[in-house]
Parts: structure tokens; sequence; C-alpha cells
């Protein structure tokens, strides 16, 4: 169990600007990790182990992309008792991201919108950083990296990114994850329509596959959608998966919509809303997903997930694997303990 109660570091951490509490909290773990002092925020791993696409996963619940950007704190973060730990988006090339304040707490609503921008220090540095890291996956955890394209590439150039980020981190990834998902990109979810879906992971497919033949270890890919899908465009990415033998999805991303938060403070700012608003929109996407993919095909559910009810919820919709963000945000890390034993199969 961690030392210190969230209850009392989250009225400080309220107290700042969300980034620069998001920042405060990553630097400090990453100088702490792996040092007596992770104590203050370690807590149980809970044992509940699940194979899916080849991988052993500890337990069920993971961390979803976005909140280790840089991937500077595996090892701290995955002593909170995460099963599996994604880190990134990262771009080729490194990214300032939007211009600030592009953060924002609704705390009424348990939820954050925001319009990052794939804001990270690049691919090599985020290769350093992952190479670093040894106690999370020493101990048997499951480390996802998660590719992105930057924001001043061409869509129509895409792909040239996604393959640059693909064999940078093929060698140090546990399952790689392609998101084509996050609002903050211009045009970046364009990639989600058909032609473009099928062009884009058929190049990376043809890579993964020959990358593979050369190291001689298989490397899972996962793709990340959004939630604001219809139900034929859900359709239509459940066939392209299955075409281009995408090993696995993960549903969903943050949303646009904001009917769930009218009249909030911030509601209106531009980005994409996370946290509790975006719990049953991302349900109907992993029920879509679960009717429209072969049984045993590998869905990572995320959105909204506050309790380890929410958690249930979500394996009950269809997914294998369970992972949070602005839950541990609101919730703190006893949050992961409490979802993996709700899961946990007795």
């Amino acid at each position: 169990m961690s030392l210190i109660p969230y209850a009392l570091a989250r009225p400080f951490l309220f107290g700042l600007d969300a980034e620069h509490a998001h920042e405060l909290t990553l630097n400090s773990i990453a100088r702490l990790q792996n040092t007596p002092a992770q104590a203050l925020w370690c807590g149980e791993r809970v044992s509940d182990p699940v194979t899916l696409a080849g991988l052993r996963f500890p337990n069920r619940i993971g961390l979803a992309a976005g909140l280790d950007k840089n991937g500077r704190c595996i090892d701290g973060l995955g002593a909170m008792g995460f099963g599996f730990i994604e880190v990134g988006t990262v771009t080729p090339k490194g990214q300032p991201g939007n211009d600030k304040p592009r953060m924002f707490r609704l705390p009424e609503a348990n939820a954050l919108i925001n319009r990052l921008g794939f804001n990270n220090e690049g691919l090599a540095s985020f290769i350093a950083n992952v190479k670093r890291a040894h106690s999370f996956r020493k101990a048997g955890g499951i480390l996802g990296l998660n590719i992105g394209k930057n924001a001043a590439t061409p869509i129509e150039n895409a792909a040239d990114d996604y393959l640059l980020g693909l064999e940078g981190v093929f060698p140090h990834a546990d399952y790689i994850a392609v998101n084509i998902s996050s609002p903050n990109t211009k045009n970046l979810r364009a990639l989600q329509s058909d032609e473009a879906l099928d062009a884009l992971l058929g190049a990376l497919q043809e890579r993964k596959l020959k990358l593979q033949g050369q190291s001689g270890r298989p490397v899972p890919m996962f793709v990340k959608i959004a939630p604001d899908l219809e139900e034929d465009q859900v359709a239509v990415i459940a066939q392209t998966l299955k075409a281009n033998g995408i090993d696995g999805v993960i549903a969903t991303n943050t949303t646009i919509a904001r009917d769930k938060v009218q009249g909030l403070a911030h509601a209106n700012e531009t980005g994409g809303l996370s946290g509790a608003p975006v719990f049953e929109a991302s349900n109907r996407v992993i029920r879509l997903l679960r009717a429209a993919l072969p049984a045993g095909y590998p869905i990572i559910g995320v959105g909204g997930v506050l309790s380890g009810d929410d958690a249930r919820a979500k394996i009950a919709a269809g997914a294998d694997l369970v992972q949070v963000y602005t839950g541990l945000i609101y919730k703190g890390p006893a949050l992961v303990s409490d979802c993996a034993r709700a899961l946990a199969r007795r």
C-alpha cells in the first residue's frame, strides 16, 4: 500500500494548473522510481494472469497511453500494480504540441479535456528512456509502445511517420499501438476511413512481418480507435483489422462530444474529453467490435474507468483487458489494484 493516501495529495495537485500538476507528478516519479521512496505510491500487483495475442499479462489492468508520453516513468508507474503499461504517443521527431493552456479538469464530471497534440521529445529520446526501464518488465510487466505522426507531416504522408515509429520501437516493445484516433492532430482521424485505414495498416503489417522475420520475435500490433464512430464505421474498421492481420484493437480514445458536460466550466474547450463522460460511448464501440470480430480477437477497453464496477462493465461489453488514465487522476493509485481485484477470476 502507498504511504501517502491520495486523498491528502489530491487537493494540492488540483490546486495547480492541470498540466503543471501532471508534469510535477511525472518529474517526481521519474526521480524517485526504483528507490525506497517509491513506497510513497506503490500498490499491490494483483495476480490474475491472462494470455492475449501471445503475451502473458500479470493482470488485466493497464495504463493507457498519453500519461507518460516520453516513457520516463515506466518502472514508477508500474509499481502502482499495473499488469501492463502503454507509453507514448511518440512521433518520429520531437514536437512541442499545441499552445498552452491545453489541459482542463472538469471535476464535477470526473473528466479532463486535453488538446496536447502529441507533445513529446521524439523517437530517439523515447527509446533511450524505454531502454533505461528495467524493474517493471523484470517482474513480468508488459510494455506497449504507442506511435503516431508528426503534426507537420501531411496526412497523405502519414504512413511514412508510422513506419519510422514502427521500426524504431519494434525491438523494445512487447506490443505496438498505432494511434489514429487522437482529435488533437489535424486530420488524423481521417485515417480511420476505409481506404486510408486499409492502406496504412497494409503498409504497417508488411513492415512488421519483415521485422519479425529478421528478429525471430513476434510483436503484436494493436490499433487505437475513437469513440465517435457510427455503427457502419466500426464494422468497416473491424473488417479492415481482420483483412490486414492486425492483432488487436484498443477502444477507445477521447471524445469530441460534449453532451455529457454541457454547462460545466471548460466544457467548450477544444480537445478530447476523457473520464466518466466517455464511459458509455467507449462501451458502445467495444460491444460493436465484439459483435463484428471473431471470438477471441483481442480488445483492450479504455474510457471512463473510475471503479472496479466500471472495469467489470468493460469486460462485460466485450473487452479482454482494461486501461485507465483519467480515473487515476481522480481516484489515485489505489484504483489500479481495486480494478484488478474486481476482475480477478476466483
